[in-house]
């Protein structure tokens, strides 16, 4: 499936760098962690970094129910994901630029209020962020259900823009031969895992995890 283009999802600038494939939406979210969740608050913009995951053309969203901007059953939100994959280097330092794929999704985030349904959104939350946590670790009890507010975003309204490769240098610059040129790479990477200082030595380290 292709995505399909809203006026706050059309490129205005270097349209040639937009994805189309509805599969490279699906990836950029996947890969991501943190995706910074941005609405208005008071009459003023206010942008969260928040945990996520996506199932199918849904992303759920969860928070405390404490929170003032989670207190309705609608949130007109945008909500983005970056990747940086490479810092590149020019010849001139105008032309210095990024190597990066990023997602922006536009909807109004619905508040989930079916138990199967936000139990099976919490899931999702949680095995994104590290698959096989869930069926490891103790389930939420109702007290902490109770004190988390869920919801859905739809996919439908979304654009993935990215850059990759070398520098663009003019042809002055180039020709001139005065710095160096090329591309830096960036990456995320896990290390090893860290035991708590109160876990009891006969806790080996699960398999979800090794």
């Amino acid at each position: 499936m292709t995505l399909s283009p809203s006026t706050r999802t059309t490129l205005g600038r270097k349209r040639d760098r937009a994805a189309t494939d509805r599969a490279e939406l699906h990836a950029v979210l996947d890969e991501g962690l943190v995706c910074h969740l941005g609405f208005v608050r008071d009459g003023a913009p206010v942008v969260l970094p928040t945990a996520y995951g996506r199932d199918g053309d849904t992303l759920y969203l969860h928070g405390s129910t404490g929170a003032r901007y989670l207190t309705g059953d609608e949130l007109p939100c945008c909500v983005t994901v970056t990747h940086l994959d490479g810092i590149v280097h020019a010849r001139a330092v105008m032309h210095f630029s990024m190597n990066y794929r990023s997602a922006v999704v536009h909807g109004v985030a619905r508040r989930v209020t079916d138990p199967d349904e936000r139990w099976h959104a919490l899931r999702t939350v949680v095995e994104h962020l590290t698959p096989g946590a869930w069926d490891h670790a103790r389930r939420p009890d109702p007290r902490e259900l109770a004190a988390t507010a869920v919801f859905s975003l739809d996919l439908a309204e979304a654009s993935v823009k990215r850059r990759c490769g070398p520098p663009s240098d003019d042809d002055a610059d180039v020709a001139a031969d005065l710095a160096w040129a090329g591309v830096v790479p960036v990456r995320t990477v896990s290390g090893t895992p860290e035991r708590a200082p109160d876990l009891p030595e006969h806790h080996a380290l699960p398999p979800h995890l090794g």
